[in-house]
C-alpha cells in the first residue's frame, strides 16, 4: 500500500468520528473520541486539543488523552507564548524535538516526560478555533506524511468543533433568553398586558422586555436591545436587566436609573452598547414617566384618535457618553389607552425608510385588547417575512 493510500485510510478513520459527532455528540464527547482515534492512528502517547477563548487571548485545554491533567488543572496558554501559543499565532505546524529544552509554557508537558511534540492549528473558515497537538515519550521525528495527516485531520476537526460550538451556543442562548424574557408579562392591577418575542436569523440576540412592581406601588416597564447576537449578547442583556432592576429600587426617576446603568456598563463592560427605554407607571396608571437611551418612543393609542409615537427626547445609548444629561418626560395615560413598546426589528427593513416602518406600526396599533392588538401588529409588520433581527413587542393598556 502506498503512503498516500495509508494516509487516506487513516483519515477516513478520523472522518467517521466527525460525521457521528454532528448527529449525536457534544463538543467534549467528540473531542474525547477524536483524540483516542488520533493516538491510535499516529501511535503517539498524548493528544490534546486547546480551544481559543472568547477574547482570543488564551488557549484553554478542553480535551486530553495521555495527559488528562491538562484539563483537570484547567491549563491555558497565552496566544504567542510557548509551544501551543506559537502554533496558534503562526497558524502553521510546529515541531519540537526536545521538549525539555524548548522553553514550553506549560510545565505539565515537561513533568509528563514528553520528548517530542507536533502541533497544528484548528482553523475553520479562516477563523482560528484552537490547537491540536500530539506528543511522544521518546524522541521522534514526525514524517511529512504524518504532519500532513494531522493537518488534514485538524481541518476536519476545526469545522466540526466550530459547528458544535455554534450549535451549543445557540441552545445556551435560547435557554438564557427564555429564562430572562417571560413568556407572558406579569399581572398589573388596572392594566392588561401582552407581549411578543421572535428571534431573528441569528436565533437569539439581546432584545428584552421586563415588567416589575416597585416598592412605591408603581410599575416599571423596560424594553431594550443589546448590540450583537448570540450568546454574548444574551449574557450582556441578562446583566443589564439585573442591574436596571437594582437601580430601579434606588430611584423613581427613569433618567437617573438609565444614567446609573450606563455608568455601570461603561466601567465594567466598556465594549457593550444598548438602546433601552425605561418607563414608570403611576399606581393608578394615570401617568407614565419615560426616559429613552437611544430607543424608539412607544406608540400611544387613545380611544377615538389615531395612534402616534410619544413626543419623547431620545438620549445617547447605554454605554456611550459619560455624564451626559438624560431626560425624563411625563405623559398622561387616559382610561382604555394603549402603549406599544417595541424593538427596532419590528420596524426596520433593509432598503426601507425607518419612518415608513413606524408609520405602518401606528396604522396597526389601536386602543383595544392587547392580545388582539399584538396579533394585528405582527400580521401587519412581520407577516410571512423572515426578519433578520429580533423582534420584541410589549403592549400595555390601562383598563377603564
Amino acid at each position: 500500500m502506498s503512503a498516500l493510500a495509508g494516509i487516506a485510510r487513516r483519515l477516513e478513520n478520523i472522518q467517521a468520528i466527525t460525521d457521528e459527532a454532528l448527529a449525536h455528540m457534544d463538543v467534549e464527547e467528540f473531542l474525547d473520541a477524536l483524540l483516542d482515534r488520533v493516538r491510535q492512528v499516529l501511535d503517539v502517547d498524548t493528544a490534546v486539543v486547546l480551544l481559543l477563548d472568547r477574547q482570543g487571548r488564551f488557549l484553554e485545554a478542553t480535551a486530553a488523552r495521555g495527559i488528562e491533567e491538562e484539563v483537570i488543572q484547567a491549563a491555558h496558554v497565552p496566544v504567542g507564548k510557548g509551544f501551543a501559543g506559537r502554533v496558534a499565532a503562526e497558524r502553521r505546524p510546529v515541531y519540537v524535538e526536545d521538549v525539555a529544552s524548548a522553553g514550553v509554557f506549560n510545565p505539565l508537558l515537561v513533568q509528563r516526560g514528553l520528548r517530542s511534540l507536533l502541533g497544528v492549528p484548528l482553523v475553520a473558515g479562516g477563523t482560528l478555533v484552537g490547537v491540536l497537538h500530539v506528543g511522544t515519550l521518546t524522541t521522534r521525528r514526525f514524517t511529512r506524511d504524518e504532519t500532513e495527516l494531522l493537518q488534514l485531520a485538524a481541518a476536519r476537526v476545526a469545522l466540526t468543533v466550530h459547528a458544535l460550538l455554534t450549535r451549543d451556543e445557540r441552545a445556551g442562548a435560547r435557554e438564557l433568553q427564555r429564562s430572562l424574557v417571560p413568556s407572558a408579562p406579569p399581572a398589573v392591577p388596572g392594566a392588561e398586558l401582552a407581549a411578543r418575542y421572535r428571534p431573528g436569523a441569528a436565533n437569539v440576540g439581546g432584545d428584552w422586555y421586563d415588567v416589575f412592581p416597585l416598592p412605591s406601588g408603581e410599575t416599571g416597564v423596560v424594553i431594550g436591545d443589546v448590540a450583537g447576537h448570540g450568546l454574548s449578547a444574551a449574557v450582556v442583556m441578562g446583566r443589564m436587566r439585573s442591574a436596571l432592576r437594582a437601580y430601579a429600587l434606588e430611584s423613581d426617576d427613569p433618567a437617573e436609573v438609565l444614567g446609573k446603568l450606563s455608568r455601570k456598563m461603561q466601567h465594567f463592560e466598556p465594549d457593550a452598547m444598548a438602546t433601552v427605554l425605561y418607563a414608570v407607571c403611576a399606581p393608578d396608571l394615570s401617568e407614565v414617566r419615560v426616559s429613552s437611551a437611544g430607543h424608539y418612543a412607544p406608540v400611544l393609542a387613545v380611544p377615538g384618535s389615531a395612534a402616534r409615537p410619544l413626543d419623547l427626547k431620545t438620549d445617547v445609548l447605554i454605554g456611550l457618553g459619560e455624564d451626559v444629561p438624560r431626560h425624563t418626560t411625563v405623559f398622561p395615560l387616559p382610561p382604555d389607552a394603549l402603549l406599544c413598546f417595541y424593538t427596532d426589528g419590528l420596524v426596520e427593513r433593509r432598503g426601507s425608510n425607518i419612518m415608513d416602518g413606524i408609520a405602518r406600526l401606528c396604522e396597526a396599533v389601536y386602543a383595544g385588547p392587547p392580545e388582539e392588538v399584538g396579533a394585528a401588529v405582527m400580521s401587519a409588520l412581520i407577516g410571512r417575512q423572515s426578519a433578520e433581527d429580533d423582534v420584541a413587542v410589549l403592549l400595555l393598556r390601562r383598563t377603564g
